[in-house]
């Protein structure tokens, strides 16, 4: 089990990065909550020994993933409705973030984690392939396919 100042540090380093993951897959902010909260418990029970900070931020964004889906896969999910799909929410963004949020959030799954990855942490497709466990080739003709995809939903220029 680790200590507090390790969880306290690793909640400064990576609050942000796992509720901005889990928001991309569940849409909900009460999900979102749960899903941090069971992160950084597996994170503070975990015998992992890290090598370096990129291999424990590596570590984190993996493990909510994972609970993002299991909580997708999840029976008690599959039989209930949102509330935000039930009652229109006023966005807190401007319009023109909200159309980009939207157009990422309508992308495939497959494409939606490896746009997250690339163009919001800043990892590269050979990273990207060790974290989600895929080929760099195959990482690099998601991102492909999604731009084309945002660029059709968007309006963008054809050589941007």
């Amino acid at each position: 089990m680790r200590c507090e100042q390790e969880v306290n540090r690793a909640l400064g380093r990576y609050a942000d990065t796992v509720r901005r993951i889990c928001m991309i897959h569940l849409k909900n902010y009460a999900d979102v909550e749960d899903i941090f909260q069971t992160v950084f418990l597996k994170y503070l029970v975990s015998p992992v020994v890290f090598e370096s900070e990129e291999h424990e931020k590596a570590w984190m964004i993996r493990v909510t993933i994972n609970a993002c889906r299991d909580l997708l896969r999840s029976f008690f999910r599959s039989r209930t409705v949102a509330l935000d799909d039930l009652i229109e929410q006023p966005s807190a963004l401007a319009p023109e973030h909200r159309e980009v949020l939207d157009a990422i959030l309508s992308l495939p799954k497959k494409y939606r984690d490896v746009v997250y990855l690339h163009y919001y942490e800043g990892y590269t497709a050979p990273q990207i392939g060790r974290i989600l466990g895929k080929n760099p080739n195959t990482v690099y003709t998601h991102l492909t396919r999604s731009k084309q995809l945002l660029r059709d939903r968007l309006g963008g220029d054809e050589d941007a």
